[in-house]
């Protein structure tokens, strides 16, 4: 089983990830207006390149950090991008320029493919058995950064725009100390693969994983999950507010919950699941469940039982541990950087690709004009994307031998 002290490390790394993004969110309208001098519809602006440029470097250099953890080993890559992202964090607290915080941005989106290492060091130290709930446990941290890191950056706010930046360089910092007293290097010249350059971008290293036994449909299904349960982050603030008038408090609250539930899943549910129905079902259910809460999201008309229903949304998170599972089971040792690193930037490129799918479906069916009044109409494609991850999963090959 896990190595305690190492899995701590690991999933701190994975908690200071997710924190770092929300920690800054509550004080970038107040900060980007400082910066520019512009008013608020300019911040968003602004707000939106920041976060789109932040998604296109994890895109572009996932594989690379994979594939330079299969050759060079977890350790290195995981200290080397901590203490980078502490001193970014540093960047960005004394930024006196709008460029100079995009600059930031665009170190600290490379900085976070940390999350894929840290994937590739659980594959490391756990059985094949182990490995769904594995990324359970760093899942389960994520979530727990989801819910930590805004409510955190709020308190801090009241110290100024900058505070937050501080908090999360120093977290970085102390993590980075932490794991090199704790975390051995797992990777070892058995499973240490040569670094190709050919193979460290996202499109070489698709082509190099998809041609897999079994494994290129599975991607295609990880990559249509991720941009289906996108639609989250995408339009929940505009739905609720357009559907319920929800406030800003009540939208935290919600988010809140919805983040306390998917950690509690992933961290406690994942290994029974596991246990009992084993990977591929397990996915099954987890499509299922995605499935059937976004057809309710689609047409539900009372905020209350959408409050009340939040934390069962959550529980949809079993599946994607359990492909996770399945994708490190049909790789080779050698290649689980690589593997994590490709999960990254399919994963950056739903965050690229969903929030213009989804709010423009959203502003299409309920601004003036529309068709016909539907807000919860992006729920609904996001619906149709898992009906057609479950045919193309349900396809998907067993491998010829374990």
């Amino acid at each position: 089983m896990f190595t305690r002290l190492p899995v701590l490390v690991i999933l701190i790394t994975v908690v200071i990830d997710a924190m770092g993004i929300g920690l800054i969110l509550p004080v970038m309208p107040d900060l980007i207006r400082d910066l520019t001098g512009g008013d608020l519809a300019e911040a968003a602006v602004w707000g939106g390149v920041l976060s789109t440029v932040f998604a296109v470097m994890q895109f572009l250099f996932g594989p690379f950090l994979g594939s330079l953890s299969d050759r060079y080993g977890r350790r290195p890559v995981l200290l080397v991008s901590l203490v980078i992202m502490s001193a970014d964090y540093v960047v960005m607290a004394l930024a006196d320029t709008i460029w100079l915080l995009f600059l930031g941005r665009v170190v600290a989106g490379i900085t976070a493919a940390t999350y894929a290492t840290a994937l590739a060091y659980m594959a490391d130290i756990s059985t094949p058995k182990e490995k769904a709930a594995a990324f359970g446990i760093v899942g389960a941290g994520f979530g727990i950064g989801f819910v930590l890191g805004p409510v955190l950056g709020g308190v801090l706010a009241e110290f100024g725009t900058r505070a937050p930046f501080w908090a999360a360089a120093g977290l970085a910092g102390l993590n980075a100390l932490l794991g090199w007293v704790v975390l051995k290097e797992t990777v070892t010249d058995a499973t240490r693969r040569a670094f190709q350059w050919s193979r460290s971008n996202p499109l070489g290293s698709l082509r190099a994983l998809g041609q897999l036994p079994a494994v290129g449909k599975l991607l295609i299904v990880f990559f249509i999950y991720q941009v289906a349960t996108a639609v989250y982050p995408a339009v929940w603030p505009y739905y609720t507010t357009e559907r319920f008038g929800w406030s800003p408090g009540m939208i935290g609250v919600s988010l809140a919950a919805y983040g306390t539930t998917f950690a509690l899943v992933q961290g406690f549910l994942i290994a029974p699941s596991i246990r009992y129905f084993g990977n591929r079902i397990t996915v099954i259910i987890g499509l299922s469940v995605e499935f059937a809460s976004f057809i309710f999201l689609g047409f539900v008309s009372s905020g209350t039982l959408l409050l009340a229903m939040v934390p069962v949304f959550a529980f949809g998170a079993v599946g994607l541990p359990a492909l996770q599972g399945i994708l490190s089971r049909r790789i080779p040792d050698d290649s689980q950087g690589e593997l994590q690193g490709v999960l990254a930037s399919l994963t950056s490129l739903a965050t690229i690709i969903a929030p213009l799918l989804m709010t423009q479906t959203f502003a299409h069916f309920s601004g003036e004009g529309a068709p016909v009044y539907l807000p919860g109409a992006p729920f609904l494609v996001s619906a149709f994307l898992m009906v057609l991850s479950v045919a193309i999963f349900a396809r998907s090959k067993r491998p010829a031998t374990p």
